[in-house]
């Protein structure tokens, strides 16, 4: 069980270190619409669409990553004074309780706008934009099965320090 962990753990490491170069990317882009409006007076739809589609799949695809290294937002009402054990099961609970079945309801509920818009290879969202909204889209479902094996692989490190208790 601890190998499929590390191999989900690996991936989305992979996965996380192939994307953050979007935000260096990014950055460069926006200065270059900016310089490009208002130094030449040049403006352009797709570069500004490019940006919007970065920061996309920047934050759905390093998702998964940041539950790995536990940067996610947290609510530390109760867990930041809880003793290690009591961590263990609210983090054990969460996973399997509402993180799990969320990122589940949220890949079935939106499956079928991911399916239509591949069927039809949706357009642009303004005109003159990138013809790709089914790729902006398909970062949903990737952004759930990403956060489903990253919770899977914490919840059986979770389980084994459980059982070892």
């Amino acid at each position: 069980m601890l190998g499929i962990a590390r191999t989900i753990d690996q991936m989305n490491r992979a996965v996380a270190g192939a994307i953050k170069w979007l935000a260096l990317i990014m950055v460069l882009v926006q200065f270059c619409i900016v310089i490009g409006r208002y130094v030449f007076g040049f403006n352009s739809i797709a570069a500004q669409e490019s940006v919007l589609y970065m920061h996309a799949t920047l934050f759905m695809l390093g998702a998964g990553y940041t539950l790995l290294v536990d940067k996610h937002v947290r609510v530390d009402v109760f867990y930041a004074k809880a003793s290690p054990t009591t961590r263990t099961r609210i983090d054990i609970f969460g996973h399997i309780f509402l993180l799990i079945p969320s990122m589940i309801a949220l890949l079935y509920w939106s499956w079928p706008s991911v399916r239509n818009s591949w069927k039809i290879l949706e357009g642009p969202i303004s005109v003159g934009g990138i013809e790709a909204v089914f790729l902006l889209k398909s970062l949903i479902p990737a952004f759930c099965i990403l956060i489903l094996l990253q919770s899977l692989s914490l919840l059986i490190r979770l389980l084994l320090e459980e059982t070892k208790a």
